[in-house]
């Protein structure tokens, strides 16, 4: 089983790069894990049409049959980091191809595409920029690994 993160444009702010990097580097060494970059929809002005465009580009990748999708959103559920990772754990034995965690681009999803996915994930009632969650997030995958793995990360 594989764990990916896929998200909508470039990180324009190269210490957020070293920061994901960091954590990548260090997920890999707990599970299999990559990432997707998808380029940003051309500029229009109608946010549904970015948002559909940018949205085909990963329907194109998914593969419902196999794969279970998650996508970052504020309308979420929202876990401790232990809970985050005992659910990890009970997907991890489903026998699934690829977890899949996508975030949104600046405008998020359409509702016709949050309906797709098989689960909605929050990690809090603030809106973080759509580059900065890909630091938070790859910092709980981390967290919810090193906590699998009883790795001294976590703290009580």
């Amino acid at each position: 089983m594989e764990y990916q993160l896929w998200w909508t444009g470039k990180t324009q702010f190269g210490y957020l790069d070293v920061g994901i990097a960091d954590y990548i580097k260090r997920i890999r060494h707990l599970c299999k894990f990559n990432t997707l970059e998808f380029p940003n929809a051309k500029e229009k002005k109608d946010q549904l049409i970015i948002q559909q465009e940018e949205e085909s580009q990963l329907l194109k990748k998914i593969d419902f049959r196999k794969d279970y999708i998650i996508l970052l959103d504020e309308r979420g559920l929202k876990f401790t980091s232990i809970k985050f990772a005992q659910h990890l754990e009970q997907l991890q034995n489903n026998s699934l191809h690829r977890i899949i965690f996508i975030i949104g681009g600046a405008y998020g999803f359409t509702p016709a595409f949050r309906n797709q996915a098989q689960m909605l994930l929050s990690f809090s009632d603030f809106t973080f920029s759509h580059q900065l969650i890909r630091l938070i997030f790859v910092e709980q995958l981390y967290r919810a690994q090193s906590i699998l793995h009883h790795l001294p990360y976590h703290h009580e």
